[in-house]
């Protein structure tokens, strides 16, 4: 079913724009009338990474006049494996100055806007005010849920992607153009349990997976500017990229939801990170007085070294990951082996254990299934092998 477009055409294209769209112009779904709303539309890309530099790239190719940047976060060596709109010369460059520049040398008939302040709740009327469409690129559930509750109470429709390892998923809300479309909370009610589901960093995400899921969500939003086509409303099209599949499901709006259902309870923005959670409540619990730095982990380790101490290091990270760089001495059982209770026959019950993972999250969900059977003498490494390498070992690599 084809939607009104969002965008009233531009009053005219310049010869020099007749020729760079030329391709479009011959297709009769397009057309000049198509090219000139592309060129009066205004689209929001929140990120610019994996998802948003595929979808920033072929949106300044199709002619979008205006393109909002929500980007806070500067380039990293391990963004480009799969950031393509950013290159070596902008390691340690803002993403979204990297990102302008790039689109600049594409298309400079697209006005760029950077929206380079973290998005949250103070903020996000302000930046997503006055676009047309919003394309959704960003990697962790609390935003998600806040750029979905926020383009809800402001009536802009807006393209969802999501990747992890070889999976993606796109998908478009718009409850603004249609009365009986679901919004995301629809399709995903509550967030997982905190610790269930890894991000990107923690679990990887293939290169080209990103523009897989960047280049659809770029042709549902063409197709809502210009008014051509049948957008995924009400659709999930999910991709499996090992096995080349394509599926889409239906989804229908939710009477019960929280937002847009039949007695709201989601009626103004709230707290997303609580709402969503980094870690369960018995993870924080746990690691409340029981987490340790870096810093005192190197001395622990001297001290065992020298036998005056003695204490089990685990490494909860997956093999793969141990592989990439780890701290000296530890012992690698994954995090999977402490949720089915295997780990548990290997620890030590006269000894002081020491658990780490990347970051900290997953050591803090392994130690409270630690201290919940019984280990009372266990702590976990805040910001684990990333704070070993920074601040201990910076001759490893990281990822």
């Amino acid at each position: 079913m084809s939607l009104p477009a969002l965008v009233e055409p531009a009053a005219e294209l310049s010869i020099d724009e007749v020729r760079r769209y030329s391709r479009h112009l011959i297709i009769p779904d397009v057309g000049m009338t198509g090219q000139k709303r592309l060129k009066n539309a205004k689209v929001l890309v929140i990120g610019a990474g994996g998802l948003g530099s595929p979808a920033l790239l072929y949106l300044a190719a199709a002619g979008v006049g205006t393109l909002g940047i929500a980007e806070f976060d500067t380039v990293d060596e391990s963004n480009l494996q799969r950031q393509v709109i950013h290159g070596v010369s902008d390691i340690d460059k803002p993403k979204g100055q990297s990102a302008k520049e790039s689109i600049a040398e594409i298309n400079p008939y697209v006005t760029v806007v950077l929206h380079t302040e973290r998005l949250d709740n103070d903020n996000v009327f302000d930046v997503f005010r006055g676009y047309d469409l919003i394309v959704d690129g960003t990697d962790n559930f609390a935003t998600r849920y806040m750029v979905n509750d926020a383009a809800y109470f402001l009536k802009i429709p807006y393209v969802w992607g999501s990747i992890y390892r070889f999976d993606g998923q796109a998908s478009v809300f718009a409850p603004s153009m249609v009365d009986d479309a679901p919004c995301y909370r629809c399709l995903y009610p509550e967030p997982p349990p905190p610790g269930m589901v890894p991000s990107c960093a923690e679990g990887g995400v293939l290169g080209v997976l990103c523009a897989s899921i960047g280049s659809i969500q770029v042709n549902e939003a063409i197709k809502l500017l210009t008014g051509i086509g049948d957008p995924l409303v009400g659709k999930l099209m999910i991709y499996d990229a090992l096995e080349m599949e394509y599926r889409k499901l239906k989804v229908r709006k939710d009477p019960n939801c929280a937002l847009c259902g039949e007695h709201a309870t989601v009626t103004e923005l709230i707290d997303y990170e609580t709402f969503c959670g980094a870690i369960s409540e018995d993870a924080a619990e746990a690691a409340a007085d029981a987490t340790i730095s870096v810093v005192t982990l190197e001395h622990m380790l001297k001290e065992r070294e020298e036998g005056t101490r003695d204490f089990v290091l685990i490494d909860v990270r997956e093999p793969n990951e141990f592989e990439i760089n780890r701290i000296p001495g530890s012992v690698l059982i994954p995090k999977g082996d402490f949720l089915n209770g295997s780990a548990l026959e290997q620890l030590p019950s006269d000894k002081p254990i020491v658990l780490h993972c990347k970051s900290g999250v997953r050591s803090a969900e392994c130690l409270a299934i630690v201290k919940g059977a019984g280990y009372a003498d266990a702590v976990h490494v805040g910001g684990g092998v990333v704070a070993w390498v920074n601040q201990i070992d910076p001759s490893q690599p990281t990822y």
